[in-house]
């Protein structure tokens, strides 16, 4: 297959063809109905067990919920991790004007909500999966989901006064970031999701004004290992994105790594029957034990 196109549109077939898989436990962070996160027992109920915490994506728009990673939680669970498979408030799923399709996002409480789950995590988990060991915590996150997990990692260089400013680094072993929104100026120059990460910040005026405290690429260095994973053929989340991100990281003296798969679109990086899944668990092992 040649076509950029057919090959996305044949691996995003695939990636959604597997049935939702139901959680062992769901616990709330908040009284929203989206502010929910999903827990995946490790099989075989094994003791100390990393923990992946598994942010989803789609653009932030509202048809896309966590239930599309389910059998990503499941496949990882399968190879002896714990999953915290978050949900948080994503774009309104109204058409917006002069436009067609959901907004992306929702300027802050789609912030608001990552950051309260992150919060609210080591108490979940305790009782939730009490088999796994929050001390080996991974944070993993897809497209926009992947913006967001290098967002919350970084949460400790936010601009004094943010409401989602940390005084400390996150306690991670790292961050698993797959073909993620990582640098909004390339983003935007490359219009990816149809203009998402305008939509996020809450519009063309803002984004000047809000993407320093959103941009992955403007937190750096974070001072927590991180890996970026990326396709090659992605054309929903093209490379230079990610490489964008990667070259910032190192002008900031900070290195992250960048796995490149060949013949690998955007969708294989969730989708446990292809190659890529296996890669995305070994990344997110190596930095795990």
């Amino acid at each position: 297959m040649t076509d950029p196109a057919e090959r996305d549109a044949a691996e995003e077939a695939s990636a959604f063809s597997h049935p939702a898989v139901a959680p062992d436990a769901t616990a709330a962070y908040g009284d929203h109905p989206d502010q929910v996160v999903d827990f995946y027992a490790p099989r075989g109920a094994r003791a100390g067990a990393p923990l992946v915490v598994l942010l989803h994506g789609g653009a932030w728009r509202a048809p896309y919920d966590r239930t599309h990673v389910s059998p990503l939680a499941d496949f990882l669970a399968r190879r002896g991790f714990a999953v915290a498979n978050v949900e948080y408030r994503r774009g309104s799923p109204l058409p917006r004007q002069g436009g067609a399709g959901p907004v992306a996002g929702r300027w802050p409480d789609t912030f608001d909500d990552v950051a309260a789950a992150l919060d609210a995590l080591p108490a979940l988990v305790r009782d939730a999966v009490p088999g796994a060991d929050p001390r080996r915590t991974v944070l993993a996150g897809h497209s926009a989901g992947g913006q967001l997990a290098l967002w919350a990692s970084a949460r400790h260089l936010l601009p004094p006064g943010s409401p989602w400013r940390t005084p400390d680094p996150a306690a991670l072993r790292g961050v698993v970031a797959l073909a993620p929104i990582a640098d909004f100026a390339s983003a935007v120059e490359l219009d990816v999701c149809s203009g998402a990460v305008a939509q996020l910040l809450g519009g063309a005026d803002e984004l000047a004004a809000r993407a320093p405290h959103a941009d992955p690429a403007a937190l750096l260095p974070t001072g927590i290992a991180t890996t970026v994973v990326q396709g090659r053929e992605d054309i929903v989340v093209p490379r230079a994105v990610a490489e964008a991100y990667v070259d910032a990281a190192a002008k900031a003296g900070e290195m992250v790594g960048l796995t490149l798969l060949d013949d690998v679109g955007h969708f294989p990086l969730i989708d446990p029957s292809a190659d890529a899944c296996a890669v995305v668990a070994e990344e997110i092992a190596q930095l795990a034990y």
